[in-house]
């Protein structure tokens, strides 16, 4: 049987983004994905895959923009305390903007968008897989950019669904799938980026 995604239907450019002409978005790498409650499987290989492909964005002069979730003071998102900070892998260097959101769709509710113009390539990369990368991949494509996400790059935990537990692995290729289909182009590493 032939599987056809809507990006196929659509005619959508298949290629993923060249990272030197695009902007490089790291979402949510906060230190509460590393530990207790929120821990994701797989956290470290995918951190050491972002802190790759955030020193070839430097080193070939693509904007990069880090985005953090704010739940409030006193939850495993406060971005006030260690436990919501970004992880110091991945610390901002001067200049790189900081977007503070409370929706998983990084573009709702933020000035994202200012940093991004209408149009050009995103390169995304980030904590959730399933939840605010794939928002905010969607985000992008809306907002008339071009996502391509870096799979190894990004993590997710196993989740419970109808009454069975779905493992991480599934979540994060299950939420790739989505991406893929009509949002982005999906990369299993940044070596196949332009």
């Amino acid at each position: 049987m032939s599987r056809t995604t809507l990006r196929e239907l659509n005619g959508f450019d298949p290629a993923p983004a060249a990272l030197s002409r695009s902007t490089l978005i790291l979402i949510d790498f906060q230190n509460t994905y590393t530990r207790g409650v929120m821990e994701l499987d797989g956290w470290r290989a995918s951190l050491d895959a972002a802190t790759r492909l955030l020193a070839r964005a430097r080193r070939e002069g693509a904007k990069v923009v880090h985005v953090v979730n704010d739940g409030g003071e006193g939850t495993p998102y406060d971005i006030r305390a260690e436990i919501g900070r970004i992880h110091p892998d991945l610390a901002p260097a001067d200049g790189e903007p900081v977007v503070v959101k409370q929706a998983p769709n990084a573009f709702y509710g933020t000035d994202l968008a200012d940093h991004v113009p209408e149009g050009q390539d995103v390169v995304l990369a980030g904590w959730m897989t399933h939840m605010c990368v794939a928002f905010t991949a969607q985000g992008a494509f809306l907002h008339g950019n071009r996502p391509t996400v870096v799979a190894d790059a990004c993590a997710t935990r196993s989740l419970p669904v109808l009454g069975a537990d779905l493992d991480a692995g599934q979540v994060h290729s299950g939420a790739l799938a989505t991406i893929g289909d009509l949002y982005g182009v999906v990369v299993a590493t940044q070596e196949s980026l332009g």
